[in-house]
């Protein structure tokens, strides 16, 4: 694809994203199971952390569009645009949830959107080992992140469990990727401002 054409492709993807509009490619995880019954808190409780988990869907699409239009090898941008495809399904899953549980999504997914751009596209002009070890990095903080919310989600929450835990999974697929495709180890300093970073970004969109 010609430059130009990318740059409109991106555009119109960066659109899709923070208005909520991507439809997911595979069945939804939860079509099968029947909603639970929930009390108000235990509603508010889960579509705050399911908004949380759609924060890092758009921080997602964000990040590998950001990497893939920096990316220099084309086996390295291929697994981050097939990533970013299954992330898609994520962001629709997680809007379509937090629907059902009466929320509604970020109020500041345009700035997280930015932000993750921002970083991706840095993490790719560093070079693709790079760019993969910041790819496999997010991927193992999101997985840890899904499985704290296992813990805290309402047991007979079968629902929105069945999504976070095929969401974990596909993050754990995409982090095997990234370290098989030769992704370099982030200095430890780099890995705790991620960190740092997450915190804040959860920490205001369970509220906002």
């Amino acid at each position: 694809m010609a430059f130009p054409d990318r740059i409109i492709s991106e555009f119109d993807h960066t659109l899709r994203a923070l208005a909520g509009v991507h439809e997911a490619a595979r069945p939804n995880p939860a079509d099968e199971i029947v909603e639970a019954e929930l009390d108000e808190k235990e509603r508010a409780h889960a579509a705050g952390l399911m908004r949380v988990n759609h924060v890092g869907e758009v921080c997602a699409q964000a990040l590998y569009q950001g990497q893939a239009i920096t990316a220099r090898d084309p086996q390295a941008r291929a697994a981050l645009e097939q990533a970013a495809g299954e992330e898609q399904d994520h962001l629709a899953w997680s809007a379509e949830r937090i629907r059902e549980l009466d929320g509604r999504t970020s109020l500041l997914n345009p700035l997280w959107y930015a932000g993750s751009f921002v970083m991706g596209a840095a993490a790719g002009a560093l070079g693709d080992r790079w760019n993969l070890a910041f790819l496999a990095e997010t991927e193992r903080q999101v997985e840890e992140h899904l499985s704290g919310h296992l813990q805290k989600l309402p047991a007979e929450d079968r629902r929105t469990r069945a999504l976070v835990e095929v969401m974990r999974a596909d993050e754990a697929k995409h982090r095997d990727t990234a370290l098989g495709l030769g992704a370099a180890e982030l200095p430890a300093p780099v890995k705790l401002a991620m960190r740092l970073a997450s915190k804040v970004m959860t920490t205001l969109s369970y509220r906002l």
